[in-house]
């Protein structure tokens, strides 16, 4: 999770000329800056957590169970709800004991193909994550032991978690847990957008804004953080790398990476949000204060490029952007197994976990 920081974006990839590039040179440099969204994610994950059908299924019924938290009434889905693209299009979420979280929820669709989790990329892959918001204090509030002992109460858990890691010792494990969560939310991509069309070929997928709006993006600096599959994702950046937003939208008691590596340099810095799906993901920014898209392009404008996009590039831009929004999972909610009346339920106290940031 090396930091990489950028330099005046539009400088960093020798962008900033006012130019348009020719539609077939336009198609021809974003095929060599982005992929398609595969239609599984298996490879990126398979050599160390073998996505099997299995763990697939039991990872599905864990994300939607909010037995998960110490309350029991919070759930994966409560924050990545998979009927409102993979977040829950509000600031901060709401946690344990309606508590917020200090930071905007992410979505969690794509978000296998991201270099890291979480705004700070403080987790290295999602089986890491998802032992994070079960702990946290403003999110499950629930301990290791506490979640072990509510599944292992539980017959159907314990027989699903032997089916999909029948090599462990003990299957029904915080671990197998977090692995489990993590094969699943691997399923949740969404392939076939406009723009994926479009790498692929199809040079009719998008529309002329949104080709203008991607000429802009691509040869006036955006595509300096925002590339790769996820567009975006892939590195760490200042925000503010021109001029620095207010504390309405970069509070300034959130220094970002700084609070995880401990190093002045990496103040203000954040991993650059995936752009995949960034319509249906309002609000915007880790702050979360931010309700429109233009708007969102009209502040990365100021902030990184020193307005080298215009009036007219912003709404173009805006355009490309809702061309990367694409199928969603089609996710039928699971019946949750029942706990096993002969099964005393576990003691569920109200435990001080520390307090945790969600995203």
């Amino acid at each position: 999770m090396k930091a990489v920081h950028s330099i005046p974006v539009a400088i960093a990839f020798g962008l900033g000329s006012s130019v348009a590039i020719g539609n077939d040179d336009l198609q021809e440099r974003a095929q060599m800056l982005f992929d398609p969204i595969p239609d599984s994610a298996a490879s990126h994950i398979d050599e160390r957590n073998e996505m099997t059908p299995e763990k697939i299924e039991l990872g599905k019924l864990l994300f939607f169970d909010p037995r998960l938290s110490a309350s029991q009434t919070i759930s994966c889905n409560t924050c990545h709800n998979v009927g409102m693209g993979g977040d829950d299009n509000i600031p901060s979420s709401v946690g344990h004991n309606w508590q917020r979280g200090p930071r905007n929820s992410p979505t969690i669709f794509n978000a296998v193909f991201n270099v890291a989790q979480f705004w700070d990329g403080r987790a290295e892959d999602m089986t890491e994550q998802a032992k994070g918001p079960i702990q946290a204090g403003v999110e499950m509030n629930n301990t290791p032991a506490n979640l072990e002992a509510t599944l292992q109460s539980i017959d159907a858990y314990v027989d699903a978690f032997e089916d999909a890691f029948p090599d462990s010792e003990q299957a029904v494990s915080f671990d197998n847990t977090a692995k489990a969560l993590e094969v699943y939310q691997a399923t949740l991509i969404t392939p076939d957008a406009p723009f994926d069309q479009y790498l692929k070929g199809d040079t009719d997928a998008l529309t002329d804004q949104q080709i203008a709006g991607l000429d802009a993006f691509v040869n006036k600096g955006c595509v300096a953080c925002h590339n790769g599959v996820n567009v975006g994702g892939q590195g760490y950046y200042p925000f503010g790398v021109v001029n620095r937003p207010g504390a309405e939208i970069m509070p300034e008691g959130d220094t970002g990476r700084a609070q995880v590596t401990e190093t002045a340099s990496d103040a203000y810095v954040f991993r650059s949000p995936s752009l995949r799906n960034v319509e249906l993901t309002a609000p915007y920014f880790h702050s979360g204060n931010v309700w429109s898209l233009q708007e969102a392009v009209s502040i990365m404008n100021d902030a990184q490029l020193n307005s080298l996009l215009t009036e007219e590039d912003v709404v173009n831009v805006t355009a490309f952007l809702r061309s990367l929004t694409g199928r969603q999972p089609e996710v039928v909610y699971p019946d949750l197994p029942l706990r096993s009346e002969s099964t005393p339920m576990p003691d569920i106290p109200d435990y001080p976990r520390a307090s945790g940031a969600e995203g």
